[in-house]
């Protein structure tokens, strides 16, 4: 009896989930526009790096390329690398390209963030009217830096981002990577993003172009400072200070960043779940029973011969297809989520017990995270 109940119950949150969350798992690659506003804004992009040698280069070189008519400039902040990653950024001289050494990190401010406002002051000297923070692993299509523009002025948004195409090679990946993405969209579903009937405010940090105006609004970067979701922070600010938000996602704009086991992929999972939940032990315990409860328990109650578990699992099946198809992934990679699921759980848990030694938000040798 208490498992058929439960079992009607996921059946009722996967029911849900399909047809109330703003269709979050349907999961297009955005078609962005292409007309840009006359004249094309100025625009600083600003990347934040520390010890990314291995893949600055090819990302600063994306850039370099960009088909954009307008002007744009380059601030790369090196954040106290010690791999080389200036001398990886330098891509022949570029002229419209800035390194800047980061100063020592402040206190109340998290790694990323203090580097992000140093190159965002720098670029005032550009006087740019939007700004494109982007990561030093992600190679931006040639026509990126246009259409998020575009999509900007278009839709009179004051913060647009792309959800970028991931790595999804190893084993690791092809298993944990697709869900993490349709894990995030669940929790930010696009859109509600973009409606202003929602209070849900997302965004992708990897590629965020941001009106400089809305910035100032807000307060800067000083907004967020201690911040380790630093991205949906941002987003956040931006739509409670009335602005509007838009997130998509892309297949042509990438990250060249690999995991290659399932370990490396559940530190950057633990790294910001438990500040996910607040740091909250209630919310951590809420959240693995839903997991359970959602993921797990349809696939016993199946195994058991529950009609109500079967159909339960069968429409997480088709919720996660739209995820594998995006990454090229066969559908069979489905009825294993409710597993994928359980390593998350198990990330989560991590991030609390790191959280509680002193090690939360551990990214590169810092550990940020600020206890509460």
């Amino acid at each position: 009896m208490v498992l058929s109940i439960a079992a009607a119950a996921a059946l009722v949150i996967w029911i849900y989930l399909l047809l109330g969350r703003g269709g979050f798992w349907r999961m297009p690659d955005s078609a962005l526009p292409a007309v840009l506003p006359s004249p094309p804004p100025r625009v600083a992009i600003v990347i934040p790096a520390r010890n990314e040698a291995p893949v600055i280069g090819k990302a600063i070189a994306s850039l370099v390329r960009q088909d954009y008519p307008g002007l744009f400039h380059i601030y790369v902040v090196d954040d106290h690398s010690t791999d080389g990653t200036a001398a990886a950024a330098r891509h022949g001289n570029a002229p419209n390209l800035t390194i800047i050494p980061a100063e020592p990190l402040q206190p109340g401010w998290t790694g990323k963030l203090w580097a992000l406002n140093q190159g965002i002051c720098a670029a005032a000297e550009f006087s740019p009217d939007c700004l494109l923070l982007t990561d030093a692993d992600i190679v931006h299509h040639p026509a990126n830096l246009s259409t998020l523009v575009a999509q900007a002025a278009g839709g009179n948004y004051e913060l647009v981002s792309l959800m970028v195409m991931l790595h999804c090679r190893s084993l690791a990946e092809r298993a944990l990577i697709p869900a993490f993405v349709f894990f995030f969209f669940l929790l930010y579903p696009p859109a509600w993003i973009r409606s202003p009937r929602y209070r849900t405010a997302g965004a992708a940090g990897g590629c965020m172009l941001i009106r400089r105006d809305a910035l100032q609004r807000i307060g800067g970067i000083e907004r967020i400072r201690s911040e380790l979701i630093d991205d949906c922070a941002l987003a956040r600010a931006i739509k409670q200070s009335g602005g509007s938000v838009w997130l998509g996602l892309s297949s042509h704009t990438v990250s060249i960043r690999q995991y290659d086991s399932f370990a490396e992929i559940g530190g950057m999972i633990s790294r910001t779940a438990f500040t996910q939940l607040r740091y909250s032990w209630l919310l951590l315990a809420v959240t693995i029973a839903g997991l359970l409860l959602t993921y797990l328990l349809p696939v016993a109650a199946a195994i058991s011969g529950n009609v109500a578990g079967a159909l339960a699992w069968i429409l997480m099946c088709i919720a996660y297809a739209p995820a594998l198809r995006f990454y090229r992934l066969s559908p069979l990679w489905a009825p294993l989520l409710p597993a994928v699921a359980l390593f998350y759980a198990a990330a989560t848990s991590c991030s609390a017990v790191a959280y509680r030694g002193g090690r939360g938000g551990m990214w590169k040798g810092r550990s940020q995270a600020v206890q509460k």
